[in-house]
């Protein structure tokens, strides 16, 4: 339905629902959104001159160009885009996606790994002209443009829409084991619910004769080839592993893990099916939740024995670390994967901003966040080490040899069991990992389902619900290999190779396309828009130049010197690599494909082909007042 601007309509005939004019104003009724469309007797082409000004952002359709005017320009009603309901859901969404499992467990273990307390100056170093610049870049592109990971790139760069779908493949990949790990928690968590902890004692069905329990009142010596009752309740009763002989023969499924991950794909549907007005409530204890936990473990850690111990261990400086370029490459890749961009998630949540919503500040407040848990963390899991230490009479770092989620499902958890009070401890400990786990698998999910239903809106954007189950229903089946007896050993392969250097790829690609094939300037102008400033000339240098050299950096360091992997007494064999690089290039390589795709539809030469297909081709709808118009 279409008004023009110089419609005489009286104020007193303004109702509910509709526009009208007052004093000689356009008054916009905050129910509708409001958007100029010029045509025919003013030339108004989109970016790249595709002369596609019928084709509104987000998917929606608009009025074509072809309809009379009166060279005054007309006023249409398009749908609005959902938004976040208050501010702080969508700060609360983005702290919840950053602050994971991987800040509990990798960062402690990559600090005390590469010199305590000196690898701080690496990981600062490379937050502040690495990490902190990449995430401001994704909020400020997802809340410019409005569009998921997969259209957004129609108005940056369309040869590199296959970025989107790679995004999207890496996603269900993440989904496919990130979740499993949570199945293992919620496993604790309902096991927790007994008087006395089951793996506090070596007289359970599946203990073998080397179980010892050194925290018994019986003077039992630890020993080298002693297996505490944690390690075997993890490996024996959870995992299952002894019944897998690796990943040629992964065993049968667990039908325990199958219903505690059924269950949590349960919540994780009912939480995102209605987009981020329900998710956005949900992290309110998603995201709030570990915090509170977190300072109660810190406490509680603090003052017991041999505390100061596992402290001194974690913070100790060893400078000569600072030498040695695996530490660097290590702070690049925690501060990556730890802040998250090149999953979708950020350009998804920033989508679903106010236009002038304040990116910079969010930027920076939630990085800032995301750092301080980290670091935090470290305390919570470190004097407990050193208490394990002082009861096992070892030095922390035989304690702390466990890494992944072995140090939490393992040593903390036994620590755990033996404190007083150990079954409530137990409880909300692992409440609090499925917390930190759920509201990062809501983000990823989301990052999916933004990005598909911003490309196919005619197809999905009424039956949001449907394709959100249909989505929960591949990721569960997709999650059954982590399920056997083996399970463990895939989760390994797919946590290193499949996610690793294909984010690394994905993100300096992208950066790459936002800062030379878009522009820097042209981004900075965007942001101008947005914020009302531009960004400064650190900015700047960090997205041209030092932001892609660093991705680069991280990426070739990673693919010069894989890692040897090893679980448990499982070497991995060389065959299991090579699978890994492959799992790894099937999402990159949708970037060729879609590039090659893109050159042979455009019509031209082959230079007006690649010219045609590095400029923007949809024009961004940007506010203009009340009234929404076309960036040009």
């Amino acid at each position: 339905e279409t008004e023009p601007l110089t419609s005489k309509k009286d104020v007193s005939d303004c109702n509910e629902g509709e526009d009208c004019k007052e004093n000689g104003l356009l008054v916009r009724n905050p129910k509708t959104a409001l958007r100029l469309v010029e045509d025919g007797n003013k030339v108004h082409p989109s970016q790249g001159e595709k002369g596609e000004a019928a084709q509104i952002s987000n998917g929606y359709s608009g009025v074509p160009s072809s309809v009379p005017c009166n060279g005054m320009g007309e006023l249409m009603e398009l749908e609005d885009r959902e938004t976040w309901s208050k501010k702080i859901d969508f700060l609360l969404s983005v702290i919840g996606y950053a602050v994971d499992l991987g800040n509990v467990w990798r960062f402690p273990y990559i600090c005390y790994q590469n010199g305590g307390g000196a690898f701080l100056i690496p990981y600062t170093i490379m937050a502040i002209f690495g990490g902190i610049p990449l995430f401001y870049m994704e909020l400020a592109l997802g809340q410019y443009h409005r569009n998921g990971c997969i259209s957004i790139w129609r108005k940056i760069c369309p040869i590199f829409k296959g970025i989107g779908f790679a995004i999207c493949v890496i996603d269900l990949y993440v989904a496919s084991y990130y979740n499993t790990i949570m199945a293992w928690a919620f496993y604790y968590l309902v096991s927790s619910f007994t008087a006395e902890l089951p793996w506090t004692k070596c007289t359970n069905a599946w203990n073998t004769g080397n179980c010892t329990n050194y925290f018994s009142k019986d003077n039992v010596s630890w020993s080298q080839h002693s297996i505490s009752p944690a390690e075997e309740f993890y490996t024996r009763q959870v995992l299952q592993v002894h019944r897998s002989n690796g990943l040629d023969d992964l065993g049968g499924i667990s039908w325990q893990l199958t219903l505690c991950l059924l269950l949590i794909f349960t919540i994780v549907y009912f939480s995102i099916w209605k987009g981020v007005k329900t998710s956005g409530k949900v992290v309110w204890v998603t995201a709030t939740f570990p915090y509170i936990i977190l300072f109660i473990l810190l406490v509680r850690g603090a003052t017991l024995p041999g505390a100061w111990r596992g402290v001194l261990y974690y913070l100790k400086p060893d400078w000569q670390k600072l030498l040695a370029t695996e530490v660097w490459v290590d702070a690049a890749a925690q501060i990556f994967f730890s802040l998250g961009p090149g999953f979708g998630v950020l350009l998804a949540y920033a989508s679903y901003n106010k236009f002038h919503n304040n990116c910079y500040q969010d930027a920076l407040v939630t990085s800032t966040v995301n750092c301080v848990t980290s670091f935090v963390s470290g305390f919570v899991i470190f004097t407990v080490l050193g208490y394990m230490a002082e009861m096992r009479n070892e030095d922390v770092s035989e304690v702390a040899k466990d890494t992944g989620p072995s140090l939490l499902f393992i040593t903390y958890a036994e620590a755990i069991a033996n404190m007083p009070a150990s079954t409530f401890f137990a409880i909300i400990f692992f409440l609090m990992l499925l917390t930190l786990g759920l509201d990062s698998t809501f983000a990823g999910l989301e990052g999916v389902i933004t990005g598909v239903l911003d490309e196919f809106p005619h197809v999905w954007s009424k039956r949001r619900e449907l394709f959100v189950l249909g989505l929960t229903i591949i990721c569960f089946l997709g999650s059954l290999a982590t399920l056997t007896f083996g399970g463990a050993y895939v989760v390994k392969l797919f946590e290193e190779y499949a996610t690793g250097p294909a984010v690394l790829t994905v993100v300096f690609l992208e950066a790459v396309a936002v800062a030379w094939f878009y522009g820097i300037t042209q981004f900075c102008n965007d942001v101008k828009e947005m914020l009302g400033f531009t960004p400064g000339w650190y900015w700047r240098v960090c997205w041209v130049a030092i932001s892609p050299i660093f991705l680069l950096f991280v990426t070739c360091s990673f693919l010069s010197n894989p890692p040897e992997l090893r679980l448990f007494d499982y070497n991995y064999p060389y065959w299991t690599t090579v699978v890994g690089y492959c799992i790894g290039t099937s999402s990159v390589i949708c970037i060729p494909i879609y590039m090659v795709y893109r050159l042979i539809i455009t019509p031209g030469t082959l230079k007006e082909r690649i010219l045609k297909s590095i400029t923007p081709e949809t024009a961004t709808e940007i506010p203009f007042g009340d009234i929404r118009m076309n960036a040009v």
